[in-house]
Order: structure tokens, then sequence, then C-alpha cells
């Protein structure tokens, strides 16, 4: 337990401190000028208070990530717990802070936008419809659980369909009004009720902490398999979401349009992510201390899912009420990433299309297209679908910390503290994408019979990360040259 509160003291104080540091390098002016003031629309630029804001963003990057992913992240043992706490300070937080503040820049930009701009228009068109796509991937993989779960609780007339139909009908909902009249409304109530859970389950952690095994002991790979599934690169993509996750620079920019001054930016973006790795750590810490260890999290796990133990440690800690709280952030935490991950790709096609979204008729034009895809993409079995959007997750957040580093350079700010995690990073996803059972080896393995070694994938991503390495200090040599 002592472990689990030292973890918890340096998320807070990250915050207050590296935070604050990160803010000063950025060079926040409370006097600036925001898009709201310039560009409001009544839509999506819409002037909203900084509480409602920082609840609607932590929702939005929220979800389901920081609880399921830390259940099943744990597995990898205590450098889990080390992830979630130095992950989320030093490079989630920084990227979503970052991020944010650099839509803010640039009146609400789209992520694809902000990226051209740093790394060239090539760059820019593959990054639209990258980011594009992973909208509505997003947006398709957060259908099933929240319908699944809804058939299981009401009448069997209102099956599976009837519930995708409906959460359909609510994500066009979402799209399509302005921010304030639903996401505004709904999202701070949520947000409440996620954050409130946790905190309950932290209370009951520490009335419950003697099956708490301390950080520092059993530090070693938990997995049945760890030759399958390393800690390098398998954990870094596992928990995502409570860490650094690069769904949340698509998320960042809604927000950013709403802000009414830059100050915010810090609570907001940096704040809103400490509150991830926060949720992140309670959970991981609550499923091993429920199951009493790793081997009765192992055994959980083999016979019912991360949902079921999330329903079972919320009745057991907290009652009834905790069961309801169970049961709404399993059903609302999905439906409202999916949600915005939609309008987000709205924003997005909106954005490099240039059409101004201030008149409904326009929004329907690009909204109709993006849910036939999404509709089309939800026909794919669900496995693949997640297991994909797993690692381009990755991927975005590899190219948006690159870009927060040129920037920085740039700006000749102190760009480390975007370079170390982008070098990390990019070794990552290279060597997981290369290693990992959807990746590119499993593609050799299933034409050729050649299936890539752990240590070609982790080679070769070093060397990725080496040679990204090299092409930036050419960049600094030039901007001092210039």
């Amino acid at each position: 337990m002592l472990s689990f509160t030292i973890a918890l003291f340096v998320l807070i104080f990250g915050y207050i401190f590296y935070g604050k540091f990160v803010s000063k390098v950025f060079g926040q002016d409370p006097a600036r000028v925001t898009p709201v003031h310039t560009h409001a629309d009544g839509v999506d630029f819409v002037a909203l208070p900084t509480w409602k804001i920082f609840l609607i963003q932590f929702l939005n990057i929220a979800g389901l990530g920081p609880i399921f992913g830390a259940i099943m992240g744990v597995m990898f043992g205590p450098a889990a717990f080390l992830w979630i706490v130095f992950g989320t300070i030093f490079a989630g937080a920084v990227h979503d802070y970052l991020s944010g503040m650099l839509s803010l820049r640039n009146n609400g930009a789209s992520l694809p936008e902000i990226v051209g701009n740093e790394l060239g228009n090539g760059v820019k068109n593959a990054m639209r419809v990258f980011a594009l796509l992973l909208m509505i991937l997003v947006g398709a993989v957060f259908v099933y659980n929240p319908a699944d779960l809804l058939a299981m609780l009401t009448p069997e007339s209102l099956d599976r369909l009837f519930w995708i139909v409906a959460i359909f009908a609510y994500y066009l909902l979402a799209t399509l009004l302005p921010i304030d009249k639903l996401i505004g409304k709904l999202y701070p109530l949520f947000g409440i009720a996620l954050l409130f859970m946790a905190v309950g389950i932290m209370v009951g952690l520490y009335i419950h902490y003697s099956d708490m095994p301390e950080i520092w002991s059993e530090f070693y790979n938990h997995k049945t398999d760890p030759d399958a599934n390393p800690i390098f690169p398998m954990m870094f993509v596992s928990i995502a979401c409570g860490a650094i996750s690069g769904f949340h620079a698509t998320q960042s920019p809604m927000m950013a349009r709403c802000l009414k001054n830059e100050k915010h930016g810090r609570p907001v973006f940096y704040g809103a992510m400490v509150a991830e790795g926060i949720v992140a750590l309670i959970w991981a810490a609550a499923a091993i201390t429920f199951t009493h260890g790793y081997n009765g999290l192992q055994e959980f796990l083999g016979n019912g899912s991360p949902a079921v133990l999330v329903n079972d440690i919320s009745k057991s800690w907290l009652g009834t009420f905790g069961g309801i709280l169970a049961i709404l952030g399993v059903i609302a935490a999905p439906i409202t990433s999916g949600d915005t991950a939609l309008r987000s790709a709205r924003l997005i096609a909106a954005d490099f299309m240039n059409v101004r979204q201030a008149k409904i008729v326009k929004r329907l034009a690009i909204t109709i297209p993006i849910f036939v895809v999404c509709f089309i993409v939800m026909l794919m079995p669900y496995d693949a679908l997640w297991r994909y959007f797993a690692w381009c997750n990755q991927v975005l957040a590899v190219f948006t910390l690159w870009t927060l580093t040129v920037y920085l350079a740039r700006e000749k700010k102190l760009y480390i503290i975007t370079l170390v995690p982008a070098l990390f990073m990019t070794a990552v996803t290279v060597t997981y994408i290369l290693f990992a059972p959807e990746g590119v080896g499993a593609l050799t393995d299933k034409l050729w019979g050649v299936k890539i070694a752990y240590e070609w994938a982790l080679g070769i991503g070093l060397v990725i990360s080496a040679v990204f390495l090299l092409m930036f200090t050419r960049f600094l040599r030039m901007l001092r040259l210039n």
C-alpha cells in the first residue's frame, strides 16, 4: 500500500510541478485572444466554463481505457504501475497539453492540420486520411460492448440490433448538435460519476490493502506466456489510455475551441490526463487486490471479462450504488468516446475541405458519409477492429510527438521534453507492429511461413528510432544555418 500511495502523490506532484514547467516551456499567454472569441459560431466554437471543459476532456480521453486497459495491462507486473505514473507525467500529459495548446494557437485546428504545419503537406494529407479512418474505427469499436450490455439488461424485444441503432442515433445527435446542447450537459454528469467511482474504489483499496503487493515485490512479467508478451513493447501499447494515447490529440481541438483563456490549458489538457492516470492506477491496484494477487487476477480473467471484474469490485466495495455506477461507467464511457470520435471526424473532414460548420446542411453533408463508412467498418470482426485500433492509436501518438518536437525546435524552446518520449514511442510502436500477433510478423508468417523474431523486431525498432533522431539532428542544423 505504501508504493501505491507514493505513486498517487507522484502523479499529483507531477501535475503541480512538471505540468507548470511544461506550460512555461510552451509559453502560455493569458492575454492572448483564444479562438472561441474570434471564431464563435454557436456550434463548435462555444465558450464553456473551465470545469465543464475539464470534465468533457476527461471523459473524451478516458472511456474504458484507463479501467479495462489497466486491469489487463497490470498482468505485466509492477512495471505497469511505473509506466502509468511516469508515462502519464512525462509522455501522455505533455503530449495532450502541447497538442491542445498548439490547436489553441492555430484557431482550434484539428490534428492533421497541426501536423502538416510542422511536418509538411505530404505528411498532412497522409494524416488526414489516417486520423479520419482512426476516428471512424473508434466510433465502430465502442458500439458493441454497450449494445451487448444494454441488451442483457433490457427485455428480449430490445435486442443487440435495437441498441446498436439507438447508439448510432445518439452518435448522430452528438456529432451534429452544438457542443453545449448535448455533450456540454451530459458529459459533466458522466465525468463526475466516473471520478466518484474511482475515488470510492480508492477508499476500498485502503480498507482491503492487505492483499496488495508492493511495486518493488514480485518485479517480473506475470503474463502466462511472457515470451509472446514481452514488456517491451506489448505493455506500452496495452496500457495506452492511462499513460499515452494518440487518440487524445484528436479530442483536444474540440476543447481548444471552447477555452476562454490560455491559462486554463494546463488544468484542462495536462490535468485531465493526470486524472486519467490516477484512475488507471486505482483500477490496476484494485484488480490485483480484489483477486488476491497476480495469480488470482490471471485466473479471474481466464474465466471472466474485465467488465465482470469491474462490476464485482464495485458491488463488493461500494454496494448497490457502486453496482449502478459500474454499469453506468461500462455503458456510458465507451459511448462517450465513440460519439466524440465521430464528432472529431466531422471536424477533421471539415478542416481539410475548408467547409464552415455553422449551418446544419453542411454538417449533414460531411456527417452522413462518415456514418456510412463507420457502419461498413462495423461489419468487420470486433477482435480485429480492437487489435488494429491499439497500434494505430500509438502510431498517431508518435506522429504527434514528433510534430510537437519540431514545433518546439522551430520556436527555440526546450524540445527535449517531447524528443525523448518521441524516440521511445517510435521504438515501441515499430517493434510492436513487427512483433505483435496483429502486426507484420503475423502477415509474413501467414504468407511465407516466416515469423519476425522478437530480437529482429526490437533491433529494427531501435534502428528506426535512431534514424528519426539523425533526421531531427539534421533538421536542427538547417534551423541554425537559417
